[in-house]
């Protein structure tokens, strides 16, 4: 037979993800909402997201290397079923119960810890499930899916939660995350860790000093988990500058934001298809990649300077991109790691994530206060060319990183 990306594993993954990927969607916008429209406190709005975001945090550090020595398909079966039937009774409840925000609030940290974990086993078997030589595709369909989702279902969940309230929405997802249960039972995959049945503090410790220790000696791979996390924050610190922009200046307005965004969903799109058809060489991976992450904050510092049609190609442009270098990143990064340490590194870049997150929204937010939103985003998007350069090319960084990039798998 002939070669294909779509093998059983593969497509059963697929569409187990694209059916936790709507419930997660249609959830996240229903429950923010209605916090906020029951409570009308931006205060508790913000508390509440914070809260179902500290598991990401936290969580990966202690289920890290504990998942490297379980098989991940199961507790990826068993977290969706017990996450559908959260849902089913979240929702149940939701029918004939008055607005209580504690019990939303620890709906939501329940779920974030569930969550939290699933991700990493999720990330972890992934590359597993992909048929060699089809690793970009895969990750590239992987990249797509939670995007357009979010693009396609958050209208939806607007028109739900508006008709039928956020019981109907919970118990809609509860039955997703049930199908996806059941669909993922049937992944046949052999895996390369270990079988323990008990938890050891001493080897706890041991494992993360392994990890540890791994890290430490791959210049490429603490490079980019250096660098990542900046970019990151520093994308999702501006992020919330450009709302309040298009908000507060004239002709803009929130149509128009929207606009802007289903903008970037097209370029995204148009880059999965073309990096779906054609692959990159193995010897441009990190040429590529870096081109890409310079010319992203060369877009990004000039954005609020350009008029509105030019805004709108910006950020066509670099969805384009920003899909090929981030599945050229995951899918490089994924392979490079060995099976039996992919969680518990996973686990120390998801918190860095997080952390850097945090820190840049609450940095962007207070600079923002003082300075004019396209100077701030200008300022830090030459901050961000700058520390590109210094950490991912200058001196051995180049061929650090080219080393993770460009390895053959």
């Amino acid at each position: 037979m002939k070669p294909t990306l779509w093998t059983k594993n593969f497509t059963i993954i697929t569409l187990g993800t694209v059916a936790s990927a709507i419930g997660g969607s249609a959830m996240n916008f229903a429950l923010s909402l209605v916090v906020y429209d029951q409570s009308q406190s931006t205060f508790l709005t913000g508390l509440f997201s914070a809260v179902a975001l500290l598991p990401q945090l936290v969580l990966p550090l202690v289920a890290g290397p504990w998942l490297d020595r379980f098989r991940r398909k199961p507790i990826i079966v068993g977290l969706d079923f017990l996450s559908g039937l959260l849902y089913l009774i979240f929702g149940a409840y939701l029918l004939g119960a008055p607005f209580q925000f504690s019990l939303y609030l620890i709906f939501a940290f329940v779920v974030g810890c569930i969550g939290a974990v699933y991700e990493l086993a999720y990330t972890s078997l992934y590359p597993n499930l992909i048929p060699e030589g089809f690793s970009q595709k895969g990750y590239t369909v992987s990249g797509m899916i939670y995007p357009t989702v979010t693009v396609l279902i958050t209208p939806a969940a607007a028109f739900f939660y508006v008709r039928f309230g956020l019981p109907a929405i919970c118990l809609g997802e509860g039955v997703l995350l049930l199908l996806s249960s059941l669909l993922e039972t049937q992944i046949r995959v052999k895996e390369k860790v270990g079988e323990r049945r008990s938890f050891c503090w001493q080897e706890y410790r041991n494992d993360l000093a392994q990890a540890w220790q791994y890290l430490k000696k791959q210049k490429g791979l603490l490079r980019i988990y250096g660098y990542m996390p900046i970019t990151q924050g520093i994308g999702m610190g501006c992020s919330t500058l450009l709302v309040a922009w298009f908000q507060s200046t004239p002709g803009l307005g929130a149509e128009r934001y929207s606009l802007f965004t289903a903008a970037e969903f097209v370029g995204r799109t148009l880059g999965g298809v073309v990096h779906y058809r054609f692959e990159i060489p193995a010897k441009r991976r990190f040429s590529f990649a870096y081109f890409v992450y310079q010319l992203y904050s060369v877009m990004d510092g000039i954005l609020l300077l350009l008029p509105y049609p030019l805004m709108m190609l910006n950020r066509a442009i670099c969805g384009f991109l920003g899909i090929n270098s981030a599945t050229l990143r995951e899918s490089s990064v994924q392979n490079y790691i060995p099976d039996h340490m992919r969680a518990k590194l996973n686990s120390f870049f998801s918190i860095l994530m997080g952390a850097s997150v945090v820190v840049f929204r609450l940095l962007i937010g207070a600079v923002g206060e003082i300075f004019p939103a396209p100077a701030c985003v200008l300022f830090f998007a030459v901050l961000n060319i700058v520390l590109c350069y210094l950490i991912v090319y200058r001196g051995s960084g180049k061929t650090d990183v080219q080393q993770v990039y460009n390895h053959i798998y």
